[in-house]
């Protein structure tokens, strides 16, 4: 899909922009860029909406400051409310997948005055953590959690720059329903759970002998291209910023999101295999008052709008059809 550069919140933003009427902002994952909307934005401008689907800072052909600390959620929120103000749009409604979700709902917590609800696929809302995350975070002498792999710079980026496409074969395969069904602590090889000090994340993981259905040769080409521009430095970089996301949404302590809310999994999600997590979906609505239910996607994985684009779209439209 054709993309154009913006400039919003001081920084340059490659962006795919379609269709006509209200707006519908789509913030994607890692590892993604703004092809993994390619389904919604085309169901969306379709449908009569305005899909906006941004690379964010440090992925694709988006700007890459060179500061992990320009990485934090509030930078990432500050560049989303700069996006909607630079193509003067007074308010949108937001949809977020993997890290995506994690920054939507943080903009639908900060700014409801331009961000009117949200599409939540895969995170749910959750509350503040006791501690620093880092110090939450599992490890021993022969592995780590990912998360925590992560933090020493140039350690993953070596890992994944190796090969390029190899690594997102692999993160995406590995994440998805046709890796099969996972439960922590069955050997069964999850991208989000702990990582071998000696083989490191990839070395764990099934390269398949050929890609899902849902996984074209061209969209890989198109992933593998964007990250061959990028690297990996700016997006672990975000999960390089979990603490100070920590002590800065201290700030927000006590607020909820006001916003109407759907929340979206797929049933084999291995998100969903964290320990904690399905409570957490359970005491959402605590902490998102106007929760209008959740959805469950049977056969689907980790990337619902790539596994299953339809009943995604399908969803994604009926909800903003009611607000």
């Amino acid at each position: 899909m054709p993309a154009r550069d913006v400039y919003a919140n001081g920084i340059r933003l490659r962006v795919v922009d379609e269709g006509q009427g209200p707006a519908v902002l789509l913030v994607h994952g890692f590892p993604e860029t703004a092809h993994a909307w390619r389904h919604q934005i085309r169901a969306l401008a379709e449908a009569g909406y305005r899909a906006i689907a941004p690379d964010l800072r440090g992925y694709g052909g988006s700007e890459r400051p060179e500061a992990a600390e320009s990485y934090s959620v509030f930078d990432i929120v500050g560049d989303l409310v700069g996006l909607l103000d630079a193509l003067a749009i007074d308010e949108a409604v937001i949809v977020g997948n993997d890290w995506g979700t994690t920054i939507a709902w943080q903009v639908a917590l900060m700014r409801p005055d331009r961000f009117r609800a949200i599409v939540a696929i895969g995170v749910p809302m959750m509350g503040p953590a006791p501690m620093r995350p880092t110090q939450l975070f599992p490890q021993n002498e022969e592995a780590l959690f990912y998360t925590l792999y992560f933090q020493e710079p140039g350690v993953a980026e070596a890992e994944f720059e190796r090969d390029v496409a190899l690594t997102l074969r692999k993160l995406l395969f590995a994440a998805s329903r046709d890796a099969g069904p996972r439960r922590q602590g069955d050997g069964t090889p999850n991208p989000f759970s702990m990582v071998s000090r000696r083989l490191g994340l990839l070395g764990g993981l099934p390269d398949p002998a050929e890609l899902p259905a849902w996984l074209t040769e061209d969209d890989l080409r198109t992933y593998a291209a964007a990250f061959a521009e990028s690297g990996f430095r700016g997006p672990l970089s975000y999960y390089r910023n979990l603490d100070t996301n920590w002590r800065l949404q201290r700030s927000l302590a006590g607020l909820k999101v006001g916003v109407p809310a759907l929340y979206i999994a797929g049933e084999q999600d291995v998100g969903l295999e964290m320990p904690g997590m399905r409570e957490i979906i359970a005491a959402m609505p605590a902490l998102v008052p106007q929760l209008r239910g959740n959805v469950f996607i049977p056969d689907c994985g980790h990337w619902a709008p790539q596994e299953r684009p339809d009943v995604v779209s399908g969803n994604i439209l009926e909800f903003i059809g009611t607000l």
